[in-house]
């Protein structure tokens, strides 16, 4: 406004002249503004009124499993450890492996590895019970 100008002096288009301010509810607490859109927290995208995709149940069981597991990725204890070539392996469910390979690494019985396996090379070395298999990679699993 000029300094000629009083409020009352200032003509009215029907249009704000400026930022309106929230109108009390019956309640006491301001209200929105007519015409005007609640904004998000400040930095935050506004949430979309679509709602969203729901998944129907299904009718029937999966036909393959739904966890794909590596058949030769296995994790256990080992029950015959030393430095090797020869180890033993006992897995969660129970199933026994002899497992060979050769400069591996030092495993003591009871500590918990993770293996990669391959087809055992059964004229190369009979390391004891379990379903024989090779040592492609082994580690420690902390």
């Amino acid at each position: 406004m000029s300094a000629q100008q009083t409020p009352s002096d200032t003509p009215s288009t029907g249009a704000p002249t400026g930022p309106a301010e929230p109108t009390p509810s019956s309640s006491g607490a301001p209200t929105a503004i007519a015409g005007t859109t609640p904004s998000s927290p400040a930095g935050r995208p506004s949430r979309s009124q679509v709602p969203l995709p729901t998944l129907r149940p299904p009718t029937e069981p999966p036909r393959r499993p739904t966890d794909s597991r590596k058949t030769n990725a296995l994790a256990g204890r080992i029950n015959r450890g030393g430095d090797g070539p020869c180890y033993g392996l006992v897995t969660d469910d129970g199933r026994q492996y002899a497992l060979h390979g050769t400069g591996k690494g030092t495993f003591a019985v009871g500590t918990t590895v993770r293996v990669t396996i391959g087809p055992a090379d059964p004229p190369a070395a009979d390391c004891g019970p379990g379903i024989p298999a090779t040592i492609v990679d082994i580690s420690p699993v902390f």
